[in-house]
């Protein structure tokens, strides 16, 4: 089972999503590297994706999708307005909680969003 660090950001009942070329959006994060901490590999994900830096993380929970396990963090981060495409991303936006059944999202993306959406 691949392991990966996923993080979710809000800013005003939005939430940062990204997009690689020609793909679905995904909330920021990706594979916990060997002798690295999920919450290590979510911090460094959402800075090489997006170029924020987070000031500090919440544990929000696991979600086993087909063969992925998801460490589901919140990252609290100074720098929102700063958020951008970088390396392998594409694409950047901040999306509107509100507008979810319009997404072009994986399954795993919606069911985070929704848990995310639940304890708002």
């Amino acid at each position: 089972m691949k392991v990966r660090a996923t993080v979710i950001c809000e800013q005003n009942r939005h939430i940062l999503l990204v997009r690689k070329p020609r793909c679905r959006w995904t909330l920021p994060g990706g594979k916990v590297e060997r002798g690295e901490t999920a919450a290590g590999a979510a911090v460094r994900e959402l800075h090489e994706e997006t170029g924020l830096d987070a000031d500090d993380l919440l544990y929000l929970m696991q979600l086993e999708a087909g063969n992925t396990r998801h460490h589901v963090y919140e990252a609290s981060v100074l720098n929102l307005d700063d958020a951008r495409p970088l390396n392998e991303i594409f694409d950047c936006q901040w999306y509107p909680l509100n507008a979810l059944q319009n997404l072009d999202a994986s399954d795993a993306t919606v069911r985070i969003v929704r848990a995310f959406q639940r304890r708002l």
